[in-house]
Parts: structure tokens; sequence; C-alpha cells
């Protein structure tokens, strides 16, 4: 740690939107309400939509991204498809019918929202919590109608939930560092990624409130820009004092020892504690071994697929080749994985809204 303890920082929770929000429109139908993080930090637009396959384009596109946020906007979809399409559909069938004929809709759209992207588990999480919660509600609903009211309630429940969450990982991961605490970060695992608040950030804003943060450098993160583009803005926004580098300046800063630790999010984390993350991630942590800098992995428990026995196991997305070369070089191959796979063994705590594990300890913590 640094010497003494850093100058007060007012931390200011209030300048961060809510990026991700179901909201009830004037006939009483779903609405899913985003911000438009493409446009990020230049442009600060809002979205609402009343259209499913709009919010799955919004998760493919990456105008909401983050495993959480990932995983509200694939049941908020579902819970919109519900009150706009579903039950309008189903009742079309007669009433004999209509929860079964609901159940044969919604099946199919659960898949597509599923598999929006392949490597954040929350989507998967929170598709198959509301296929769950859909069939216990038809147990005491007389109609798809209500069926679907009852959903979108479910889904006002998981956001409240994600804001508690994020908060319970900022207590408990802020115990984890002193006064005076430089953090380097990894993409972006902040408010912009979840509800509000924030994973991996929202440990820095506890942390901060606290008075332990000196200074959060910012990755850029290769290719798309989320350090460069949201975590920056997001910091700035918050009143934490920031400094953005270049992927390839980290090594250089710890060799000056000016990072005491290393705090990201993740996508998916198996049994074992090897964790999913943006690209450049595992290149991180190597550096942060080499210098002796503990690097924690802050997500949610939701992110924890104890199904998968290690990182191996985890699909990995492949992006857009446009994305690294905007325009194509003939006989030039471009190779552009979202995420990459940092091995247990170089995590030195996993910190979940349950409390904090070594990666060996994960799964029988959360059993």
């Amino acid at each position: 740690m640094c010497e003494g303890s850093s100058s007060e920082i007012n931390v200011d929770i209030d300048a961060l939107p809510r990026s991700v929000d179901l909201v009830r429109g004037p006939d009483g139908a779903a609405a899913f309400t985003y911000l438009d993080e493409r446009l990020l930090p230049y442009e600060e637009r809002f979205e609402t939509t009343s259209d499913w396959r709009v919010i799955v384009d919004a998760i493919k596109t990456l105008a909401v991204r983050g495993a959480p946020a990932i995983g509200i906007a694939g049941a908020a979809a579902l819970a919109v498809w519900a009150s706009k399409e579903g039950a309008r559909s189903a009742a079309g069938h007669g009433c004999a019918c209509d929860r079964d004929a609901f159940f044969e809709l919604m099946d199919p759209v659960a898949d597509e929202v599923r598999s929006a992207r392949p490597t954040a588990v929350n989507l998967m999480w929170a598709v198959d919590r509301m296929r769950r919660f859909a069939r216990q509600a038809a147990a005491s609903s007389g109609s798809s109608w209500e069926i679907a009211d009852a959903m979108v309630e479910e889904v006002l429940r998981m956001e409240d939930e994600d804001i508690a969450s994020n908060r319970a990982i900022g207590a408990y991961g802020a115990e984890l560092l002193g006064p005076g605490t430089s953090v380097l970060t990894h993409c972006n695992a902040g408010s912009l990624g979840t509800v509000l608040y924030g994973t991996a950030l929202g440990v820095v804003y506890t942390a901060a409130a606290q008075g332990k943060i000196e200074r959060v450098y910012a990755d850029e993160t290769r290719p798309v820009g989320q350090g460069a583009r949201l975590t920056t803005w997001e910091l700035s926004r918050v009143g934490i004092p920031t400094t953005l580098i270049c992927d390839n300046m980290a090594a250089s800063l710890m060799a000056q020892g000016k990072i005491d630790a290393v705090i990201v999010g993740a996508d998916r984390i198996t049994a074992n504690g090897d964790a999913a993350n943006k690209i450049g991630t595992y290149g991180v942590a190597v550096l942060a071994k080499h210098h002796g800098i503990p690097f924690y992995v802050a997500a949610p428990a939701s992110t924890v697929d104890l199904a998968l026995a290690d990182g191996s196991q985890i699909p990995i997305e492949q992006r857009d080749p446009s994305e690294v070369l905007p325009r194509p070089i003939e006989g030039v191959d471009v190779w552009n994985p979202a995420f990459d796979v940092t091995p247990a063994c170089l995590i030195t705590a996993i910190v979940t809204d349950r409390g904090v594990f070594a990666p060996a300890d994960l799964a029988a913590g959360l059993a």
C-alpha cells in the first residue's frame, strides 16, 4: 500500500444514470429503457423499446453490455414479449389452452434471447429464471395476461436485487483495500455494466467513500475501448481521480510501484475459480502475479457457473473482425475473441455478493 491515506474524495453515485430499466407504458404494457453505450462518452442517449427483438439486438451490438446488465436485459426481453405479443397471441387460442399456448410461444423466444451472447452466463441464468418463474406464476394465474404481468414484476425485483448485490460486493471488496490504494482495472465492470453501482467499480466506489482510494488507472481495453470510453466516463462523473492508459502500459506502471491492486469483473466463473473476462484480462493477471500485486475478481454469485469444472469449458464469443480492422486487407485474417480466461492460480480472491473467497473455496462457499 502507498504511505498515508488518500485525500478526501466526494463520491457522487447520484451522478450515475440507471443504465437499464424495465418500465410500464401508458397502456400498462412493458417497455425497456437503456443507455446506448455505443455512443459514450460523447453522447448520452437513452432508448426505449417495446420490441423484444430490439433488446436482443442491443445486447448483440454492445448497446447494452456487462454481464449483470445483459442478464437484466434478457429477462426484460421476455417480459416485454409476454406483455406485448405473448399474452395476446396466446389469448387468441381460446381460454382452454391459453397458458399452454403461451409457453409454446415463449420457449423459442427464450432460446433466441438466451443465445444472444454465449459467454456471459448471467444472460442464461436470467432467462432460465424467468422461464421457471413464468411456469410457477401459471399455477396461480388465470390467464396469460396475468402471467405476463407477473413476469414484469419479477424483472423489477431482479433489478432491485442487482443493485443490492452490487452494494454487497462493494462492501466486501472494500475490506480488502487499505488507505492510499491505487487500483488498475480492465474493461468496464461499473455501473454501466449493471443496473446501478457496479461490481469491480462498486468496490472502488465503496472504498473511495471510506477514504481508501488514491487513483484508478483504467486500461483502454482494445479493440472497442470499454475502458477508454466507459470506465473513464463513469469514474469522472462520480469524482474518482482517474488516469487512462493504453493496454500495453500496465506493466510499466506496475514496475514503477504505482499499482497496489487490480480489480476486474467477470462474465463467467467456473467451479475451480477460473474467470472469463474481457480479452486482455489474462495478460493483466500475469503481470500482477509477476509484480506481486493482488488480483481481485468481483462478480455476483449469478456469474458463477458451478456446472463447468474449469475455464476450458467456457464458450468464448468471437466478434466481428471489423472491430479490429474496419477495412479488410486482402490476405489478412483477424482473430477477435471477446474474452479470455484467467486461471484461478493467478487470482488472489473472488469478491461476490455472498462474501470473499479464495478461488479454491468458491464452489463450497456458494454451494
